[in-house]
């Protein structure tokens, strides 16, 4: 299952049934987990864990030194999940702290030429569209979406289930639910609405969100004001959510693009 033009250096783990195109690369302390595959030309460095059926595809360089000059050359690491897809040139960064780790959650896809840099944290089920872009530490909530061409600024956070807009920028925390609009920089345009289908979320718990994003944009308060009035929501699980991200949102939010006045949830 290791094609003979293939270098896997010695000390590298193979779990069962991996297979190994022609001219790929694995680094001595690279782990693959069961059933992953590399394709022609993929390249997994050293201090990378592939989990279970992770595939490789042409080009894709997984575990590479980080980008920051302030790198010293210590041992760090990239960590990836279970059935994760990484598509043609896309690029994995290692941590750039001594022992730090950049981190691929579960059944993520990074379509062609996207890049995760140092110590990003991506969760489950996210979709990287191509030549999206993560600068370093940022974090990504489970099942969102980030369209083509994006680019994210290091060390914000996208909640969960948001989508950012295609060859859009964010410079600003995007909350979780919300979607922010293609070819602009850090706007909110509103809600996620087939994501949030897609997830499984009923009527009932889309109408919670569509509450607690109209107190957060919709209301005319300001971010503590609105966070107080989230927590106060105490019915509302979703506005609990909503509350603990702004509290947690070291770099501001992503503003509204729209009149509150008139404002659709669409």
């Amino acid at each position: 299952m290791i094609h003979p033009t293939a270098i896997v250096e010695p000390g590298a783990q193979l779990g069962a049934d991996v297979r190994i195109g022609p001219l790929a690369y694995v680094a001595a302390t690279a782990v693959l987990g069961d059933g992953c595959i590399l394709a022609p030309h993929a390249v997994v460095l050293d201090h990378t864990t592939l989990g279970a059926r992770c595939t490789v595809h042409s080009c894709a360089v997984i575990g590479d030194l980080p980008q920051d000059l302030s790198f010293g050359g210590e041992p760090s690491y990239v960590v990836a999940g279970d059935d994760c897809t990484f598509r043609e040139g896309v690029t994995i960064h290692r941590g750039t702290k001594p022992g730090t780790t950049t981190r691929i959650g579960h059944h993520v896809f990074m379509m062609a030429n996207s890049h995760a840099a140092h110590n990003c944290e991506v969760g489950d089920h996210v979709i990287m569209a191509n030549g999206t872009l993560l600068g370093g530490y940022v974090t990504v909530g489970e099942r969102s979406f980030i369209g083509g061409g994006a680019a994210v600024h290091q060390f914000c956070h996208i909640g969960r289930l948001a989508m950012v807009g295609a060859m859009g920028t964010i410079t600003k925390d995007l909350p979780p639910f919300c979607t922010s609009l293609s070819s602009a920089n850090s706007r909110v345009g509103g809600l996620n609405l087939v994501g949030l289908r897609r997830a499984g979320l009923d009527a009932a718990q889309r109408a919670q969100i569509k509450q607690a994003f109209a107190t957060l944009y919709r209301s005319g308060l300001n971010t503590s004001q609105a966070q107080d009035r989230l927590r106060a929501e105490t019915g509302n699980p979703f506005a609990a959510e909503f509350a603990e991200f702004l509290a947690q949102a070291t770099r501001g939010i992503c503003r509204p693009s729209f009149d509150i006045a008139t404002a659709s949830d669409a």
